[in-house]
């Protein structure tokens, strides 16, 4: 995504995905605030404080966590998916804002998708490797 200035205001953009989850994610100039399809962070992700930490873990590596608002689409997965995902949009948002903080966000392992994703089942088991019993007789 690029970034888009409408009335003086300017807005980088980032996806990140995790599993099955998307996440688009924007940063606004403003005072910190994460906003997730409409709803505030603290409310979508049901208080659980280490998902908010980590949503913001990019921003306080470059010191910048109360300067832009995070705003957030977020669809598919569960609450942890979305989660990494948000995280994996907001360092790339970050580094299309400045290409100078892609070095701090590397190192901390921010631009890192992390591949692991649910095995598909196959015909004749019962999931991804679980097979029937076997019966000798």
């Amino acid at each position: 995504m690029q970034a888009k200035e409408n009335k003086a205001r300017v807005m980088y953009g980032g996806t990140g995905r995790r599993k099955s989850a998307v996440a688009r994610v924007s940063l606004v100039p403003g005072g910190g605030n994460i906003t997730v399809n409409g709803r505030s962070g603290d409310d979508y992700f049901n208080r659980i404080v280490s998902y908010a930490n980590s949503i913001k873990a990019p921003l306080e590596t470059l010191g910048l966590e109360s300067e832009y608002d995070i705003i957030v689409k977020a669809h598919g997965g569960g609450l942890t998916g979305q989660a990494d995902a948000v995280k994996l949009g907001v360092a790339r948002a970050l580094c299309e804002l400045d290409p100078e903080n892609r070095g701090p966000l590397k190192t901390e392992g921010y631009l890192t998708r992390d591949p692991r994703a649910k095995e598909r089942k196959k015909y004749g088991l019962h999931k991804a490797r679980k097979a029937p019993q076997y019966s000798k007789r």
